[in-house]
């Protein structure tokens, strides 16, 4: 695997090995690209929904905005991450999507996927292993936000970011770029930006981990799985009927 493989090639050969052909259909999706800023909003809530994009570089979210002025961030979207992918037999946008960095991002319409699944059958079934995982990353959220201490939500969270970045990063280590700010990582978990400090700080006090503005480093992390207690499956699983297991 090369670093300078593009992103979406490295997250999809996660899920199965790729033809030349494949990688060049994938290639075919990022070759618009346009650069992106920091707090630009790619889409709103109800907004048409006629098209999805691949997430080159940078980090971004989807979101709901409350009556009351908050926030409720619903998913995080990494380097290689294709956004949209839920909304394919919408009219309309269910949540906004917006960039927590800057970036860039390669947009294709609908169409444009129809004709992947034409033209190759491991990509498609990729697609719907990642449509799959989206749905579970959100159960995940889910639970997190019901029935998980307020530890718990943080150290959930962290954990996934770093198995999630494994995925993409060549030569990924314990020590990771985090761009989320603490009222970001309060907006995802449903807590305060004060409860995220003090969380951080009893972390890195109990000795698992140490966040330094855009920086995570795992100190201890099989410790900082077990306060989340962390299964991983729904990271792991839906790679079934692409390997023939």
């Amino acid at each position: 695997m090369s670093e300078n493989d593009s992103c979406i090639i490295r997250h999809f050969r996660h899920y199965a090995d790729l033809s030349d052909s494949d990688e060049a259909l994938l290639d075919s999706l990022e070759r618009e690209p346009r650069e992106v800023e920091r707090g630009e909003a790619l889409w709103q809530t109800d907004d048409p929904a006629g098209r999805f994009c691949t997430l080159s570089q940078g980090w971004a979210y989807s979101f709901r905005d409350m009556e009351d002025g908050s926030r409720q961030i619903l998913e995080i979207y990494l380097p290689g991450d294709v956004i949209g992918l839920r909304e394919f037999a919408f009219q309309e946008r269910l949540a906004g999507v917006m960039m927590i960095d800057d970036g860039v991002v390669c947009d294709f319409p609908h169409r444009r996927l129809l004709e992947v699944f034409r033209e190759s059958f491991t990509l498609s079934m990729i697609f719907f292993a990642l449509s799959s995982q989206q749905q579970a990353l959100l159960t995940e959220r889910l639970v997190n936000l019901a029935r998980r201490s307020a530890r718990q939500k943080v150290a959930h969270l962290i954990y996934e970011m770093y198995l999630r970045l494994q995925r993409i990063m060549p030569y990924a280590t314990r020590r990771f770029r985090l761009p989320l700010s603490q009222q970001q990582l309060g907006d995802a978990l449903g807590l305060t930006s004060v409860h995220i400090s003090r969380t951080l700080s009893g972390f890195r006090e109990d000795g698992l981990l140490i966040r330094e503005r855009q920086w995570v480093e795992l100190l201890d992390p099989d410790a900082v799985a077990s306060e989340a207690e962390f299964a991983g499956r729904y990271l792991r699983d839906g790679l079934g009927p692409i390997s023939g297991e």
